[in-house]
């Protein structure tokens, strides 16, 4: 245990030797991969606030609402509800008669809602609320409902808005994905040529040592630490810009933005970015300098 914890002390001092001594390329090494890390950070931002806005709006086009012919008694409304309620694509149906619905319209004119009671009758016919349980069934349960009896058509559904909010979702996740692959390919190959350079100034270095019997991993250890300790100082970095800036577009534009949908909270985002970058960057770090250390050593 103690030769183990002396290795990583010996790796660790080494690591920041090599940081500080070799200043220019590790500057260009930290901003290279803070400027990537801020691109993706931007990326996730985006991608988990559309999410959020996305589901949103789902909630508000996932219940179709099949309104009933006048002659249709509620025995006959229950059993379209358990004829529907087969299908694995609803989650559930609800009967409104037209009572009902008056009272959640006037719920919704609030202060005006003394105005329907000028009306002669109720206007509104009884219907069931369909919940889907997924909104790509959407147009399967419209059709199947409009095959029913008792059923007024024609049936209004959200299919064209379903249909864009699930194409809008699809396109950020797919493009966010491939972005952040791309950018952390991009960073593996920044750190590995930094540590490479370290590694050829050391090259003489690194064959004496391997001469007197110092094993691979023993050799490896310093430039490992190296390349983590460079990503954990770049998203450090790259996590309090990003904190930073989403504090402020948060600011400015969050009363605006509030009537619509609410973005993601600063404190959780924030919170999860920080682990989710410090993770990125001392994987990218590592890696750099294990691809870069493969011409040198056995793996």
């Amino acid at each position: 245990m103690s030769t183990m914890f002396r290795g990583i002390r010996y790796a660790l001092t080494q690591a920041f030797t090599q940081v500080f001594r070799n200043r220019a390329m590790t500057l260009a090494s930290v901003f290279s991969i803070t400027a990537m890390l801020l691109i993706l950070g931007l990326f996730f931002i985006l991608a988990v606030n559309v999410n959020m806005m996305t589901e949103s709006a789902k909630q508000q086009f996932d219940t179709i609402q099949i309104y009933l012919l006048d002659e249709t008694t509620e025995e006959q409304a229950r059993e379209i509800m358990e004829n529907l309620e087969k299908m694995p694509e609803v989650d559930g149906t609800t009967y409104v008669d037209a009572d009902q619905a008056m009272v959640e319209m006037k719920v919704r004119w609030g202060d005006n809602a003394y105005l329907l009671d000028t009306l002669a009758e109720n206007p509104f016919p009884n219907s069931i609320r369909i919940k889907l349980a997924d909104l790509e069934g959407s147009a399967t349960v419209v059709a199947a409902a409009g095959n029913l009896t008792g059923v007024k058509l024609p049936i209004k559904d959200n299919k064209d808005m379903v249909q864009q909010i699930l194409g809008i979702t699809n396109a950020v996740q797919t493009g966010a994905l491939v972005i952040i692959v791309f950018l952390v390919v991009i960073s593996v190959v920044v750190v590995s040529n930094t540590v490479k350079l370290t590694v050829l100034a050391r090259e003489r270095e690194i064959s004496i040592m391997k001469y007197v019997g110092a094993t691979n991993w023993f050799i490896r250890g310093p430039f490992l630490a190296e390349g983590m300790v460079i990503g954990c100082i770049s998203a450090l970095i790259s996590s309090g810009v990003i904190s930073f800036v989403y504090y402020k577009i948060s600011e400015l534009l969050g009363l605006q933005i509030i009537r619509f949908t609410a973005l993601v909270p600063e404190v959780f985002l924030v919170k999860n970015l920080v682990w989710i970058f410090l993770a990125l960057g001392v994987s990218i770090g590592a890696v750099g300098s294990i691809i870069s250390m493969r011409r040198f050593l056995d793996t």
